[in-house]
């Protein structure tokens, strides 16, 4: 790997690790930290990697851990909301609907949480995704199940209908 593939690599999937920073934080400005964090670790430590799948699965899982250590820190329990001139400068395609349902999937824990964006959002298999996070793909089959259940009855709560 050469002096180029973090750049290579923000370029190609910057996008990719700031709307998964973003929809598992919450905060755009916590969301851009992660991602600079994450690239400057690519930078200073550069990987090898096989494939442009195996180096966006090394950048998403980074972000991760990087979500998870945030939600552990003294950090985020001074919780701000995120005003709209902020949602409106983050580059993603989240309607206002989407960003009310992103919120509520961040307010979910993180063994949820993750598992839902990544299938939902960056549209990983159960498979891959069980290799991604490193557990059993059954254990992320019910994740994601439970998830999904404790998701439906969050937003039943703020007025969501949904037909089956």
């Amino acid at each position: 790997m050469n002096d180029n593939s973090a750049l290579y690599a923000f370029n190609k999937f910057g996008d990719t690790v700031l709307r998964t920073a973003f929809a598992m934080t919450g905060s755009y400005p916590e969301a851009e930290d992660i991602t600079q964090e994450v690239f400057l670790t690519l930078h200073a430590k550069p990987q090898e990697f096989e494939s442009d799948e195996h180096m966006k699965a090394w950048l998403l899982r980074s972000a991760i851990n990087r979500c998870k250590n945030l939600r552990k820190s003294a950090r985020i329990i001074r919780n701000s909301p995120l005003d709209d001139e902020l949602a409106n400068t983050l580059s993603c395609e989240f309607t206002p609907r989407d960003n009310e349902i992103r919120e509520m999937i961040a307010k979910l824990p993180e063994k949820y949480s993750s598992v839902i964006f990544l299938y939902y959002y960056e549209e990983y298999t159960v498979k891959e995704i069980a290799s991604l996070l490193g557990k059993n793909e059954n254990t992320v089959s019910s994740l994601l199940q439970r998830g999904r259940k404790k998701l439906k009855t969050e937003l039943e709560k703020e007025g969501y209908v949904y037909e089956t």
